[in-house]
């Protein structure tokens, strides 16, 4: 490991840390998992003390060696077991960019081959299939022909003013399909001009930052950018909050990027989408990549509230605040049964507001949380934002979309 990896701002931050634990108070997985070497106050310990053991000639006449082999993996282990959901930069009294910190991190263990085995699978995958679970990159846009009445050209069209980016979630995953689906069907009835890219649509390059892969990147960003351009479209939306991410701030795309929350207000706004009644209680969940990363809060509940009949309950942890779901940061694939004991809790906290369903704007967190709920046969609806839209569309919209 050298600090060489890590820029001289980062460096200077690890050393303001004053070991106030804070962070380890609010980190999913070290408090999932009762274990504090998961904490980042553990995690920037480490670091320092691994940069100083590899810091040249003087370290080691002071008797400082590196770590061995099996020591290195071991931190390596809780490095990659966090699902960067950024709340430990949010309460650092410091304003130390902790998930920054992280990301150059793991993009420095996978050099130093210090690294979860899960980490070549996801490597493998994207090479070779472009998206993160190795399905056929061709059948990305298979979910369309589950739609009741799918348009011949399947939404993949020459030019459009809107792209709306899947995803690799919403692309491969039954349950999440239903997300991508209800989008498509509020567009179409509101009368938006938009496309999908099909197979040419790549993964986002998310999962490459969460795993230390950036090297990867800007094959990704070309291919993308490229599908974008040729459409000729001016705005880009996206179901999916690290898509979303990503786009902001590493493609440099310089068209207008819109969460699905954003898009889907401005639609009811402008009186193109008119909604129906729908009685229900529901608490909202800031997604983490949407939330604390992209400071997207009140979109969403606008949006909610716009539903007749929906009665918004908040969730003890909210908006920048908010717990995680336990399925970001690649920890899934890393450790399945944290990230299970992570969604355990939040759903346990969701369940506490007496709320009949949890509606968030993350087909990530839609999976996690579901599977938690239908696992344990729990009596609570989850939903992503865009189909509670969908269901409270008025039927002559309805039947416009069909």
């Amino acid at each position: 490991m050298a600090s060489s990896s890590f820029t001289i701002r980062q460096l200077f931050e690890m050393d303001a840390c004053t070991n106030c634990r804070l962070c380890a108070d609010v980190c999913p997985a070290a408090c999932a998992a009762a274990n504090g070497e998961l904490s980042a106050v553990y995690r920037l310990k480490g670091l320092k003390r691994n940069l100083q053991a590899r810091a040249g000639r003087l370290q080691k006449l002071m008797g400082r060696k590196p770590l061995s082999d099996a020591d290195l993996n071991h931190y390596a282990e809780t490095v990659f077991r966090c699902t960067l959901c950024s709340n430990c930069e949010e309460v650092c009294p410091l304003g130390i960019r902790l998930k920054e910190l992280w990301l150059s991190l793991r993009e420095d263990l996978v050099q130093e081959s210090a690294y979860p085995s899960k980490i070549d699978m996801i490597r493998a995958n994207l090479a070779k299939s472009r998206n993160v679970f190795g399905e056929d990159n061709a059948e990305r846009g298979e979910w369309v022909e589950d739609m009741r009445k799918p348009p011949e050209d399947l939404y993949v069209r020459p030019r459009a003013e809107v792209v709306y980016i899947t995803g690799c979630v919403s692309a491969y995953f039954p349950l999440a399909q239903k997300i991508p689906i209800a989008l498509a069907e509020v567009m179409a009835a509101s009368g938006v001009d938009f496309t999908l890219l099909g197979q040419a649509e790549w993964c986002c390059g998310f999962p490459l930052l969460g795993a230390g892969l950036m090297e990867m990147f800007e094959e990704f960003r070309a291919q993308n950018l490229a599908a974008v351009n040729a459409k000729g479209a001016r705005s880009v939306v996206f179901a999916c909050p690290s898509c979303y991410q990503m786009w902001r701030e590493y493609y440099r795309a310089g068209l207008e990027l819109l969460s699905a929350p954003e898009f889907l207000l401005r639609l009811v706004r402008e009186g193109r989408t008119p909604l129906q009644d729908l009685p229900l209680t529901v608490a909202y969940h800031d997604p983490c990549d949407l939330g604390r990363g992209a400071r997207v809060f009140d979109e969403p509940r606008e949006l909610l509230r716009a539903i007749p009949g929906v009665r918004l309950v908040e969730l003890p942890h909210s908006r920048e605040r908010c717990t995680c779901c336990g399925g970001g940061g690649n920890l899934e694939m890393v450790d399945p049964d944290l990230a299970a004991k992570i969604a355990k809790a939040k759903i346990g906290e969701v369940l506490a507001t007496g709320a009949q369903a949890v509606a968030t704007s993350c087909q990530q967190c839609v999976r996690t949380m579901t599977s938690h709920v239908k696992r344990n046969k729990i009596a609570l609806e989850v939903l992503d934002i865009v189909q509670l839209v969908r269901r409270a569309l008025a039927p002559s919209s309805s039947q416009a979309s069909r």
